[in-house]
């Protein structure tokens, strides 16, 4: 966590600029570094950009670019996969950050990095953090691609609440918000 001498409010943040292209989720009012993708979770979300790209306007895609502002101590994240409104086109055109006053985008997709048991950072920020964060954000779906159980979890929000269904093997992912969607949950976990 990178220390500042005093702690940022968002808008503090937005404002933000070291130099570098890092970027940073801002933790309790501190600078917290976003390590780099790995090279097959990136292949991973490039399947499934790809495979969108196929029924929906390739430029509302974005991959580990978009950043949204969520809710909890960890106050903006950064998903491996987002699927924006078209409004989001001209909202989003100066800066890629999606904020509480804006519309929710149409789909986050994250990719759950290797974890040793399901008390493990890893496994918590995407299974129960980031689920909390954008389930009250208010985005209709969210999926939740697992490597390591090969399971790609599609999470539906229903009268406020996310309702999720597993996918694994060479089932078909059923996606409410984009129903033309052809894709097993195979060909989302391969990563190459």
């Amino acid at each position: 966590m990178t220390q500042t001498p005093v702690k940022l409010t968002f808008e503090q943040y937005l404002e933000y600029y070291d130099g570098t292209d890092n970027r940073y989720e801002l933790c309790n009012g501190e600078l917290a570094k976003v390590p780099p993708e790995s090279g097959e979770n990136t292949c991973r979300t490039l399947r499934l950009m790809y495979e969108l790209a196929k029924i929906i306007n390739f430029l509302l895609i974005r991959q580990c670019t978009c950043e949204l502002q969520v809710l909890g101590k960890t106050q903006n994240r950064f998903p491996d996969l987002v699927v924006l409104r078209e409004e989001h086109l001209e909202l989003t055109r100066k800066r890629q950050t999606i904020t509480l006053g804006m519309p929710p985008p149409r789909l986050v997709v994250e990719v759950v990095s290797p974890y040793r048991n399901q008390n493990d950072d890893n496994y918590k920020r995407d299974y129960i953090e980031k689920r909390q964060q954008y389930e009250q954000r208010g985005i209709p779906e969210y999926w939740i691609i697992d490597p390591q159980a090969k399971v790609v979890i599609v999470l539906l929000l229903v009268n406020g609440s996310y309702q999720a269904t597993e996918f694994s093997g060479n089932q078909r992912i059923i996606s409410r918000t984009f129903p033309k969607l052809k894709l097993t949950a195979e060909q989302v976990l391969e990563a190459g």
